[in-house]
């Protein structure tokens, strides 16, 4: 019963993650997204997914390669680009043009700023431990 659910959850997030990374780097760069266009209007959007797929059904394949220790650096990985995303997150929140009446109050770039702060200490010090033992 328990492998069944893992199974299950690695079937999904096999489709789902390569599907919104494809989604968000479209509509980020201005391609057409979505699964719900034919292929000649979304292309791009299609090729990424596909590409993703591949990959990542790829790496699976390489033998003797230490899944576990994948998994990990690809979550380390997550961790350490949280902080950048944060600041890219409170200039875009901030900025009149974009958000208009929905920018962040003082208070709340005070809570999102020390947020981001404590995170890049941590991520700093995880680093530093990480490379000087």
């Amino acid at each position: 019963m328990f492998g069944a659910g893992l199974v299950n959850a690695g079937l999904l997030s096999a489709a789902i993650l390569p599907l919104a990374t494809a989604y968000n780097v479209c509509e980020g760069l201005g391609f057409e997204p979505g699964v719900d266009k034919r292929f000649s209007d979304a292309r791009i959007f299609y090729s990424l997914y596909t590409f993703l797929i591949v990959l990542g059904s790829g790496c699976v394949l390489i033998p003797n390669l230490p899944l576990l220790r994948v998994i990990l650096l690809a979550q380390v990985a997550n961790g350490v680009s949280i902080p950048f995303v944060l600041i890219f997150m409170l200039v875009l929140i901030n900025r009149r043009g974009l958000m208009e009446e929905m920018r962040n109050r003082s208070w709340q770039n005070v809570v999102a700023a020390s947020t981001s702060i404590v995170m890049i200490a941590l991520t700093a010090m995880m680093l530093w431990t990480s490379t000087r033992g």
